[in-house]
C-alpha cells in the first residue's frame, strides 16, 4: 500500500497548495487589492495575481483529483459515496468540481470577459463581488479538508 500513501502524500500537497492559494488570495491579496485607490491599477494588478496563482491552481487541482480518484479506486472504497456518513468524501468531490469548473471552464469562457466589464463600470463592485466569492468558496473549502480529516479517522460516522 505504499502506492496509496504516497498518493495521499500527494493529494494532501495538492490540496494545501490549492487552498493555502485560495486563502492567500481571498484573506490578504484581495483586501490590498481592494484598498487601491486607481481602479485601473486595482484591476490590472488582481489580474496578474490571479493570472499567476491560477496556472498554478490548475496543476494541484488536476493532482488533488488524478489522486483521489486513485486512492478512492485502490481503496475500493467507491461504497462511501452510498453511505451518507461519508458526506465529507461528497463534500470533496464537490468542492473538487467547483474549482474545477472555475478554473478550466467558467474562467477562460466568461467570468475573465465578466470581470473585466464590470471593473469598469463599477470597480468597486466588482472587486466586493470577487471577494464574497473568494470567501464563500474558502469557507466552504476549509469545513470540508476539516471534516475529511476528522471522517478520515473515524469521527464523523
Amino acid at each position: 500500500m505504499l502506492d496509496v500513501t504516497i498518493a495521499r502524500a500527494l493529494h494532501v500537497l495538492a490540496v494545501v497548495h490549492w487552498i493555502g492559494g485560495v486563502f492567500m488570495v481571498t484573506a490578504v491579496i484581495l483586501p490590498a487589492v481592494a484598498r487601491l485607490e486607481e481602479p485601473l491599477r486595482r484591476m490590472k494588478l488582481f489580474e496578474k495575481v490571479e493570472a499567476r496563482f491560477g496556472a498554478q491552481a490548475k496543476v494541484s487541482v488536476t493532482l488533488a483529483g488524478i489522486t483521489g480518484f486513485y486512492i478512492t479506486h485502490r481503496l475500493g472504497a467507491w461504497d462511501r459515496f452510498l453511505d451518507s456518513g461519508y458526506w465529507w468524501m461528497h463534500a470533496m468531490v464537490l468542492v473538487w468540481a467547483v474549482f474545477t469548473f472555475v478554473l478550466f471552464v467558467a474562467e477562460p469562457l466568461f467570468l475573465h470577459a465578466w470581470f473585466l466589464r464590470e471593473a469598469k463600470t463599477s470597480p468597486d463592485g466588482a472587486i466586493a463581488l470577487v471577494q464574497r466569492f473568494h470567501w464563500v468558496l474558502l469557507s466552504v473549502s476549509l469545513v470540508t479538508i476539516g471534516a475529511a480529516v476528522l471522517g478520515a479517522q473515524g469521527m464523523l460516522f
